[in-house]
């Protein structure tokens, strides 16, 4: 598994960044790896779906776990993409840091490819984080 992390501060209340992170079918908007979200089933807090990402169009399975102003766990189930995504949100005192965590690897014979791959992760990741940042301080 390989690890790839990212934060970024946001002078936004914690509660105007969340409604930004926590609407998941705007998530390609921000995160360029994904290019489409199908919303499968919801569970309370928990939502199935399907994710078409930019690596070779491929499609993943995802359950993904809300915690309300505080964290969102994206678990991929099925698909390319083996592991986890996490955003963490953290109020200081003005201002909002949010945090990604990957703890992930390409599937199956992909995986020796996750060392290339890591680099457009983290990339994409940074960029995203940026987006969200822009979109909060409006």
């Amino acid at each position: 598994m390989v690890q790839i992390q990212a934060s970024i501060e946001i002078d936004a209340p914690a509660d105007k960044v969340w409604n930004i992170v926590s609407d998941l079918d705007s998530e390609p908007k921000f995160w360029k790896g994904t290019k489409e979200v199908r919303n499968i089933s919801k569970d309370g807090n928990t939502i199935t779906r399907e994710v078409t990402i930019a690596f070779k169009d491929s499609k993943c399975m995802q359950t993904v776990t809300l915690y309300p102003k505080e964290k969102i766990q994206i678990q991929f189930t099925k698909g390319v993409i083996e592991g986890t995504k996490t955003l963490t949100l953290v109020q200081m005192e003005n201002k909002t840091r949010l945090d990604v965590l990957w703890d992930m690897k390409l599937a199956g014979m992909m995986g020796m490819f996750t060392g290339m791959i890591k680099k457009h992760i983290q990339s994409g990741s940074e960029q995203a984080l940026e987006s969200i940042k822009q979109e909060a301080q409006r």
